[in-house]
């Protein structure tokens, strides 16, 4: 397993100190663990533990972590998966620091990781994020180029993360996520990649919009937050049992809404 390799600069780089390599001694992985902390504000038992890193990497998975000088501003952990025959990715967990966050370190990490997994031979990788966060469906759909087939409801149990993790405070919000399939070699993913606008999907065929503020519905109308939340899980599953994949998303400051499109696979 390769150690301390520079990982060349993607779209979305911070430029300037920020170097990416893989994480390889226990006081990076223990500065995985604070990352988790500050950046979510979790509870311990939402946490990946050192030990879980640890696991990872000797099962095959890598961590990388992006760092200022000596100091780690970020980390992904991109664990092994199997989808039938081939052995793809799992990217469990992405944490950035505050003061680091909206400087593109977040895609950095990830185009890294989409090479390092390049270089190991795959094609694919997996992870899931909460259908209300417009702010990560932007990133993934629109800057990343994954798309979505699958809907999963209350994927972990009661979400602790659904008001941005401040305090680990839980609101009895279902931990609903979308299924994000990232395929690396897609000829969208590949001209993102490039820094380049890709091909257009085709005409709309349906779209499902999510509150403009989630974190401040949560906090201020926890019931009409689950209200929204299950019409949301029933738009989302309708339209993807109908035949569509979602494949985009409109930043509206009033009416954010994921856009899906019939599926050519």
């Amino acid at each position: 397993m390769s150690g301390r390799t520079e990982i060349a600069e993607r779209p979305g780089a911070t430029r300037g100190e920020i170097t990416v390599r893989e994480c390889v001694t226990i006081a990076e992985f223990d500065e995985c663990v604070r990352l988790q902390r500050e950046a979510f504000g979790l509870p311990d038992l939402e946490l990946s533990p050192r030990r879980h890193l640890i696991v990872a990497r000797s099962a095959g998975g890598w961590t990388l972590g992006a760092f200022d000088g000596e100091r780690m501003v970020g980390f992904v952990l991109n664990q092994i998966a199997v989808r039938g025959a081939e052995i793809t990715g799992y990217s469990h967990m992405m944490a950035v620091a505050k003061d680091y966050q909206n400087r593109g370190v977040g895609a950095r990490l990830k185009w890294a990781q989409r090479e390092r997994a390049f270089s190991e031979g795959r094609r694919f990788i997996r992870w899931t994020w909460d259908p209300m966060q417009s702010r990560n469906a932007h990133f993934n759909l629109n800057r990343l180029g994954v798309v979505v087939r699958q809907y999963i409801a209350n994927y972990y149990g009661t979400d602790y993360s659904a008001v941005g993790g401040e305090h680990g405070t839980a609101y009895g919000i279902d931990s609903d996520r979308l299924s994000a399939e990232w395929h690396l070699d897609s000829p969208r993913v590949e001209s993102l990649a490039r820094g380049e606008a890709p091909e257009a999907h085709g005409s709309t065929s349906a779209t499902v919009s999510i509150p403009p503020n989630w974190i401040a519905l949560v906090r201020e109308d926890p019931a009409t937050a689950r209200r929204e939340q299950l019409r949301v899980r029933a738009e989302f599953q309708n339209a993807l049992a109908a035949g569509l994949v979602c494949a985009g998303f409109e930043r509206d400051p009033a009416h954010p809404r994921y856009i899906f499109y019939r599926d050519k696979r």
